[in-house]
């Protein structure tokens, strides 16, 4: 060996000492280390991996700036259907608070807070959730709230303690404000020519699903338990969220750069900026108002003399509303769409109070009164939202879920006060007595509609006219210009959209297998290159740009 060779190194364990080779006791613990990282390494890959397929845009979701998804027929049904039975989580206890009172072996006075505990993370969920679909882009947002609630609801389906069972049912119902976030998404993806008749058909479906809710718990429970309900509740859930992931468009976020309590702030703010929001939400108040104050009266009427009916026909009685639901988006298409959004709400408050006067005056002493008050009150409320949504989305294009959480946040006060305003009321002084209140809401949210005209661009008066035709037949409230951004052609959609399931599917299964997606010829890898570079794109690229001109 070379005489100033560089020694060898000593194998581990064993040090070199005044030329002696003595060994040592130092423990090698590079694998105990290393193991437990592998296995932390291993849970947080299942972990990234679950996170990445519930997040996974599909290539016909995927959003494309040169080619907005179209707003289909199907998708507004899609809607409407996710919308009617995410909302009837709230209601499904309201007709079997005795059965769960029985089944948890507790007083009815502890179960009945059930539904003001939910009500209460209902309307937090309105203040604090909603408003970060500003923030957030819709469709991971949604979805992943809607997989949230779901997951959570088996708690509820199993659980046998009933501080358990509220709490659960407080967390949930916070969660379930998704349809007020799909609402304004509506508004962004449907031409502002049709807006009104697409968010009838999805709050068609929200009322559809609140009678739908009580009247199937209502029945169900007199042939099976509770928990078939629920669990019903539970695979309906799941069934949603798997169309949404499937079929939701992907749409970028409007607002990112802006932190969560100046959006929240913001809201505040807006209210100062634009007298239709102020007027919406008024009229909003007082005719909801009417509405909780009649359902929560109409048992007592009608459990009462001279109609003394049973439970299960009482909440039958609520399907009467559904014939109003019917019409309301043929009335947005004919009417709404088509004149300023002033005309329709007016309409839809005289029907209301037309209803409520049948009913107050008539219903003491014949079924026909609450029958008609329940058909036109149905109506004309939820022709007079939707109307009010179609107006107010048009004022801050960006903020849509700003302006839906102000909205929203003064129906549910609305809501809580007629609840309380009503069964005081008719404690009191009786059936006649509660429905005059409510003649008396009208009246107010009619006074609100007729202090400002359509065309008024400050607090009061009527200037710019009487006329309620659209001075813009292609804007949503009959005045302002919106760049229709979402608008696309719609020949040959049907052909891109063929098999992209499966293609979806596809990815999926190779990126388990870290893998790329298959591409069978030459020709569809050129294609699938182009593809990255547009539809590939995710939605936090992009910024939707101010589309009020």
């Amino acid at each position: 060996m070379p005489e100033h060779a560089a020694p060898e190194p000593s194998p581990p364990g064993v040090s070199e000492k005044d030329g002696d080779m003595t060994t040592t006791t130092t423990t090698t613990t590079t694998g105990a280390i290393a193991q437990p990282q592998q296995h932390r390494g291993e849970k947080q890959s299942i972990w990234r991996r679950a996170r990445d397929i519930v997040f996974y845009v599909p290539p016909r979701c995927r959003w494309d700036p040169s080619s907005p998804p179209t707003f289909s027929l199907s998708m507004n049904i899609l809607f409407a259907f996710a919308a009617g039975f995410t909302v009837a989580n709230l209601y499904y206890n309201h007709p079997i608070l005795n059965i769960l009172a029985d089944d948890f072996g507790v007083r009815y006075e502890q179960v009945a807070q059930i539904p003001t505990v939910m009500q209460a993370g209902y309307a937090a969920g309105l203040l604090f959730l909603c408003p970060l679909g500003d923030l957030l882009p819709r469709r991971p947002f949604v979805v992943g709230l809607v997989l949230f609630t779901a997951t959570l609801w088996l708690g509820l389906c199993i659980t046998t303690s009933l501080s358990v069972f509220t709490a659960i049912s407080f967390i949930v119902a916070i969660t379930t404000v998704t349809p007020q976030l799909m609402l304004p998404l509506v508004g962004d993806l449907a031409p502002p020519n049709r807006r009104a008749t697409a968010l009838s058909v999805v709050v068609s479906g929200l009322m559809l699903g609140i009678l739908v809710a009580r009247v199937l718990s209502g029945t169900l429970t007199n042939f099976v338990t509770w928990r078939a309900v629920y669990w019903l509740s539970f695979g309906l859930q799941y069934l949603i969220f798997i169309l949404l992931w499937f079929f939701m468009p992907d749409y970028p976020a409007t607002n990112p750069g802006i932190s969560y309590w100046r959006l929240l702030w913001t809201i505040v703010q807006m209210l100062g900026r634009h007298p239709v929001l102020v007027q919406a939400c008024m009229a909003g108040l007082f005719t909801s108002a009417t509405f909780t104050s009649f359902w929560t009266t109409l048992t007592f009427l009608l459990a009462g003399d001279p109609y003394n009916y049973d439970p299960l026909t009482i909440g039958l009685f609520g399907l009467i509303g559904v014939a109003a639901m019917f019409f309301g988006p043929l009335y947005a298409r004919t009417v709404t769409d088509r004149f300023v959004p002033h005309l329709s709400v007016l309409f839809g408050l005289s029907c209301c109070l037309t209803g409520i006067c049948l009913g107050t005056y008539i219903g003491r002493f014949n079924l026909s009164g609450p029958v008609f008050q329940a058909l036109l009150l149905d109506f004309g409320m939820q022709t007079a939202q939707i109307a009010n949504r179609s107006a107010i989305y048009a004022v801050e294009p960006k903020r849509r879920n700003g302006v839906n959480t102000a909205f929203m946040v003064s129906t549910f006060c609305g809501q809580l006060i007629g609840t309380a305003a009503g069964n005081h009321i008719y404690a009191a002084g009786g059936w006649i007595a509660s429905g005059s209140a409510s003649v008396g809401f009208i009246g107010l949210a009619m006074l609100t509609m007729i202090a400002r005209g359509p065309w008024e661009t400050w607090w009061l008066g009527w200037r710019g006219g009487w006329s309620m035709i659209k001075k813009d037949k292609f804007s949503a409230d009959g005045k302002t210009a919106e760049s229709a951004h979402h608008v696309r052609d719609e020949a040959g959609v049907k052909d891109e959209e063929e098999g992209d399931v499966e293609k979806g599917l596809e990815e999926v299964a190779a990126a388990l297998r870290h893998e790329s997606p298959p591409l069978h010829e030459k020709d569809e890898n050129r294609a699938g290159k182009e593809m990255s570079e547009k539809s590939g794109r995710s939605s936090r690229d992009d910024e939707i740009q101010a589309v009020k001109i």
